[in-house]
């Protein structure tokens, strides 16, 4: 007698640790099915289309907040170049005019494309001008800046040209200050997964 309620007391024990298990993993796989991508936004581009980020699956993406009257401004050079040199090898960047900071995009997107093809050859994909910060943030860069939305880190754009690194999985992996340039080892490491 003794020995079979101990044979019940271990049976017991064995399956509510399989059961503890199963519900711990259950709760580690709702955590991760809350966690967002980017592929779930459209927004629109600078000529007024919609644009889906779900149409860029299986590629790295750069999202950057560009403005035409920064001192920064140049860095759309480096950031053709980068397009340029690894848009046929799954990586693409997306920029997104904003005037959050000192004003330095007052440009309407008409005015935006104009500049952005006359001076710097702009060929990578920009859209309509938005805000990155502030109450009027747009909800693609709350999840940019969220943690509880991205499930890697909360930041706050510090000014124009900060940049967003997304892996294959549209997941945010890297965010890139705005003084560092887009053609730094950093971002080509990334790029070439080096790093």
């Amino acid at each position: 007698m003794k020995k079979f309620l101990i044979f019940c007391i271990m049976v017991f024990l064995v399956q509510h640790s399989a059961f503890a298990q199963k519900k711990s993993n259950s709760s580690n796989d709702n955590k991760q099915a809350m966690k967002e991508n980017i592929y779930q936004f459209k927004v629109e581009d600078i000529e007024g289309n919609i644009f889906d980020f779900a149409s860029l699956k299986g590629k790295k993406i750069m999202v950057v907040n560009t403005a035409s009257k920064c001192g920064l401004t140049p860095q759309y050079k480096d950031l053709q170049a980068l397009y340029d040199k690894y848009k046929d090898q799954n990586f693409v960047i997306v920029g997104f005019p904003a005037n959050n900071f000192a004003s330095q995009e007052p440009g309407n997107n008409e005015e935006i494309a104009t500049f952005c093809e006359r001076n710097y050859g702009v060929t990578f994909p920009m859209m309509s001008k938005i805000s990155v910060k502030g109450d009027d943030m747009h909800p693609l860069y709350l999840f940019l800046t969220q943690k509880e939305k991205n499930g890697v880190e909360d930041s706050d754009v510090s000014w124009n040209f900060q940049k967003y690194l997304i892996n294959e999985n549209g997941e945010v992996e890297k965010v890139i200050s705005p003084k560092t340039l887009p053609t730094d080892a950093s971002v080509v490491n990334w790029i070439e997964n080096k790093g």
